[in-house]
């Protein structure tokens, strides 16, 4: 499972519908794999969506949430005024950082 996260953002700078979580989750056909939405409505610059998608690998499940998520934005008046700026999954990089800091396990105390 991939979590891809779709960044909207609106000239208007309006709030993003409440129900959008509900549009996206009736939209998504079997196909798409969807396990589960959510909704940060305060991003930077415009709310976030979070899909998290069953996939065969991580391009998969990108172009699986965009292409749903522009589905749902252009088959709902009350989404025309977004857009998505992004569409991808976000690496955990203070997990990988933490990893490097760590002692390597092959390696002596006395090296």
């Amino acid at each position: 499972m991939y979590l891809v996260h779709a960044r909207l953002e609106s000239d208007e700078h309006t709030e993003i519908p409440a129900g959008t979580v509900d549009l996206l989750t009736r939209s998504a056909t079997p196909d798409d794999q969807l396990e589960h939405v959510v909704m940060h409505t305060h991003g930077d610059p415009g709310p976030v969506l979070g899909f998290f998608i069953l996939a065969q690998s991580l391009e998969e499940a990108e172009g699986v949430a965009a292409s749903l998520c522009q589905r749902v934005l252009d088959e709902n008046a009350e989404l025309h005024r977004f857009r998505i700026a992004s569409c991808n999954a976000t690496a955990p990089w203070s997990y990988y950082e933490r990893i490097l800091r760590m002692p390597s396990p092959r390696r002596r105390p006395d090296e």
